[in-house]
């Protein structure tokens, strides 16, 4: 699997998160208000992902034919230092992500809703920690 391959891969797998978020999302919103709470948040980050895979999707791909060779192993070696760094700094963001729904979840009034916006949260940015880290650590060699 080469860079533009790989770029394809990660924009389908956050795509299907997407679904997967805005439809338990969907779900939930006829729950409890702790259920409501994680229900808005799932369905935020859901849409929030959603545009963000179709833009790296529609991205990867302008870039991939705007250049003259797209196969060479320089163009291979920037793309994929490229990506890299891109989802370390998602990551990190992601860990902050987390802290803040910890904190959120932590002052909740009693109602369980502020609980759950925090949890829910939690949730999606553990989630995208592991894929962007799982995603950096994957990145096929240039040479490939």
């Amino acid at each position: 699997m080469n860079i533009w391959q790989f770029q394809h891969m990660l924009s389908r797998r956050l795509q299907k998160w997407a679904i997967v978020s805005i439809g338990s999302g969907l779900l939930m919103r006829f729950g409890s208000p702790f259920y409501k709470g994680i229900g808005a948040q799932f369905i935020g980050w859901g849409a929030i992902n959603a545009a963000i895979a179709l833009f790296g999707r529609n991205s990867a791909d302008n870039r991939a034919a705007d250049i003259p060779n797209p196969g060479l192993l320089s163009v291979k070696e920037k793309e994929t230092s490229n990506l890299r760094k891109l989802l370390m700094v998602n990551a990190g963001l992601d860990v902050l992500y987390v802290l803040f729904g910890l904190r959120m979840a932590r002052r909740d009034k009693g109602d369980g809703v502020r609980r759950g916006n925090g949890l829910g949260i939690v949730i999606q940015g553990a989630f995208l920690l592991i894929f962007d880290l799982l995603h950096a650590s994957g990145l096929p060699d240039p040479e490939d």
